[in-house]
């Protein structure tokens, strides 16, 4: 996996020569050419293509490339995202029985980035960690956890609307001790990895959060209801002790995945072997032998 991303001129290869201690001496002009192309990409608007995910994705880029709080790009990037909120089309809008009794109608939850119109099917839709959803509202869902995670990046969550959406997410996770219940695994997955990023949250929020995923681990290491790299990502955004050591019994199974040229899959190629080095590094930090090549 050393040598998949020793020349890869892209976002994943520089932050993975990162999590090495091996940058390349013209990453930082590799930066400033990817982030010279993504300006050359966006739209007045600050969108990409008006498309959604892609867009959220962008100020998540911009983040990971340094593009700090008064960049521009990242500016007009977030204004578009968080335009989203409160328009029709949002996981918490509409209320029928089933939803009412689980509360997630607008009766209790609020603050939800709709991706779409709600007469507009969207599902399925992949995220960037290659993770499909198929079921339209764990798409919206799923989606507006993405974007919950920029703003809170982007220490936005001051702002009332955002506030609104973790008080949401802070009342759903509640319920998310049954991975068989109204919410999925894989949904669960992606309104934890939200609330990975509260800086308000402390240690306690984030270790329940992470006993919570590792109890749901099979015998082999995996998630038989949710996405490997998709629950991987977010155990590393935990950063708890409780998240290590359920990174470390799935490296078996991780590793089972690897191809030869230490990928893991032409599902978002890049992304997912960034998640693996990631995760294995922080398993068996002094063994680096397990990375293959």
């Amino acid at each position: 996996m050393i040598l998949f991303f020793a020349s890869a001129p892209t976002r994943q290869g520089i932050l993975a020569r990162r999590t090495l201690g091996q940058p390349a001496s013209d990453d930082e002009t590799l930066i400033q050419r990817l982030v010279g192309q993504m300006r050359s990409e966006a739209r007045a608007d600050g969108s990409v293509t008006g498309a959604v995910v892609p867009t959220i994705w962008r100020a998540h880029e911009l983040m990971d490339l340094g593009c700090g709080d008064e960049d521009g790009d990242r500016q007009s990037v977030m204004e578009w995202v968080l335009s989203l909120q409160g328009r029709p089309g949002a996981f918490s809008q509409g209320c029928s029985r089933i939803r009412h009794a689980h509360r997630v109608c607008e009766h209790f939850i609020s603050g939800f980035f709709s991706p779409a119109p709600p007469e507009q099917r969207l599902a399925p839709v992949m995220l960037p960690n290659g993770k499909v959803f198929r079921a339209e509202p764990a798409a919206r869902f799923a989606i507006s956890c993405l974007a919950l995670r920029a703003a809170l990046r982007g220490r936005l969550e001051s702002r009332p609307s955002i506030d609104r959406h973790l008080a949401s997410l802070l009342q759903l996770q509640e319920q998310w001790s049954d991975w068989s219940g109204y919410f999925a695994g894989d949904a669960i997955v992606a309104g934890i990895h939200a609330l990975a990023f509260v800086s308000q949250s402390g240690s306690e929020l984030r270790s329940r959060l992470s006993s919570m995923i590792a109890s749901q681990q099979a015998h082999d290491g995996t998630w038989p209801a949710a996405d490997l790299f998709h629950t991987l990502e977010t155990l590393l955004a935990l950063g708890t002790p409780e998240a290590r050591a359920a990174v470390r019994r799935a490296v078996p199974a991780l590793l089972a995945r690897q191809r030869t040229d230490g990928s893991f899959g032409s599902t978002a190629r890049q992304e997912r072997a960034l998640i693996a080095l990631r995760a294995l590094l922080w398993a068996e930090p002094e063994g680096q032998s397990a990375l293959g090549g």
